[in-house]
């Protein structure tokens, strides 16, 4: 399953706090445990709702409860897996009854975190901690920690890549391309699936934000213009070599019949060469090629196709945000759950992700890209709110995958136009959008 992927009131509540769940909220009631609060005198029950509904069902989730009742013994932990989270989890926030701990969904604006969630802490001490605080920073307090960050990239088949002859990560899009076409010319795998019949990896291009050009601002610079996609910016770079990879036919015959769970057996078995995932994927790749008795060192990573100043970049996000309840009856409890998730379960080590925690050492999946010295872009989004603003009233959807499933359509004939015209609507769209609700 992937990391990341409602009722009318809910939507106003989350829009307008005032009369919805969060009205009135009660004071704070439970400190976060401290070096005075002995583990054993923090009591009851917990529950946790989480997107990691694989984690649920196979008992891993009850396993990482079972070593916090070594720490916590008087502390019951229950978990609630959720298929569609941030659905589920939306229309349970227009109530009280959101669980004790959870991710903080995506809908959710930074300014409204104090209405819904408990401050875990003052961001000056927790900063010094933990990544990515920054995001979940309302007034000098946090409300969420990120319990992984992902790098954004390509996940691929190094075996078929080197099959190929292609032995070194490309440079430039057109080395990719040519990548790409020497994998068409000299092997029997498909170069490029895109999983357009599942939508969200198409999202995936969009994160090459930061990566192109190494800058942490990219994505708020997005505010500042009227032409996001014209020539030489991130946008046009990543969604013209989308469409190039297309449009030369480097992919999968017919896109409508791309499944996400089947891909994983795919390029585990050498079929398809190469996906743009978050790095978080090269785990559940792995392990499919192990089940398929494949190879799993033969699944890498792979920056995106750019560099600046001679050397490769890429972004590095945060996954889902940890938060408590501001309604929750257990403060301690929960608050206790997420520091040990974070920094004792070995959660992020074992998905390969980048922790949180600073200084943790990286996963072995990007231990390649340590070597070759690629920079890694924390990504500041200070204005993802504003930016946000304007991608809904131009009605594009940076996050969705709407507007690149067109690029694909139009790039393999089965929609008309050509990528110019596909550049000088967005552009025309987002610049009328910056005009209405002003810069």
């Amino acid at each position: 399953m992937a990391h990341r992927v409602a009722t009318a009131v809910l939507a106003a509540c989350l829009v307008a706090v005032a009369g919805c769940g969060g009205q009135n909220q009660p004071a704070a009631t439970g400190a976060a445990p401290t070096a005075q609060t002995a583990p054993n005198q923090i009591t009851g029950t917990i529950t946790v709702l989480t997107n990691r509904t694989d984690q649920v069902e196979s008992g891993q989730a009850d396993k990482y409860a079972a070593e916090f009742n070594k720490i916590y013994p008087n502390v019951q932990v229950k978990f609630e897996g959720l298929t569609d989270y941030e659905g589920e989890v939306k229309i349970r926030m227009s109530s009280e009854e959101y669980g004790d701990v959870l991710s903080i969904p995506n809908t959710v604006k930074v300014s409204q975190y104090p209405t819904f969630f408990e401050p875990l802490g003052p961001a000056e001490e927790l900063s010094k901690k933990y990544d990515f605080t920054d995001r979940a920073t309302v007034d000098g307090q946090v409300y969420g920690i990120a319990n992984i960050g992902t790098a954004q990239g390509f996940v691929y088949n190094k075996a078929v890549w080197e099959k190929a002859g292609v032995k070194e990560w490309p440079k430039t899009p057109e080395e990719f391309l040519a990548g790409l076409q020497a994998i068409k010319d000299k092997t029997d795998a498909t170069p490029y699936y895109t999983n357009y019949k599942d939508m969200w990896p198409l999202t995936m291009w969009g994160h090459a934000l930061g990566s192109i050009g190494c800058d942490a601002t990219a994505g708020d610079k997005l505010a500042d213009t009227d032409n996001p996609w014209a020539p030489g910016q991130p946008l046009h770079v990543a969604d013209k070599l989308l469409f190039d990879v297309v449009a030369n036919k480097l992919t999968e015959d017919d896109p409508n019949t791309t499944n996400w769970e089947e891909s994983k057996n795919l390029i585990a078995n050498g079929k398809i060469a190469t996906m743009a995932l978050g790095s978080w994927a090269v785990v559940q790749m792995k392990e499919a090629a192990t089940k398929a008795g494949q190879n799993p060192d033969d699944i890498a990573y792979m920056p995106f196709p750019s560099q600046t100043g001679g050397r490769f970049c890429t972004s590095v996000r945060p996954d889902y945000q940890y938060a408590v309840n501001v309604h929750s009856k257990n403060k301690p409890a929960a608050k206790a759950w997420i520091e040990w998730f974070i920094t004792k379960s070995g959660d992020a080590q074992a998905a390969l992700s980048i922790s949180s925690v600073k200084g943790a050492a990286l996963p072995s999946s990007l231990t390649p890209f340590e070597e070759a010295g690629v920079t890694f872009v924390r990504m500041d989004d200070k204005r993802a709110e504003q930016v946000d603003t304007i991608d809904k009233a131009s009605e594009i959807g940076l996050g969705s995958p709407d507007y690149r499933q067109n690029i694909v359509d139009v790039a393999r004939g089965a929609a008309k136009g050509d990528l110019n015209g596909i550049f000088a609507d967005l552009n025309k769209r987002w610049a009328e959008a910056r005009a209405t609700v002003g810069e």
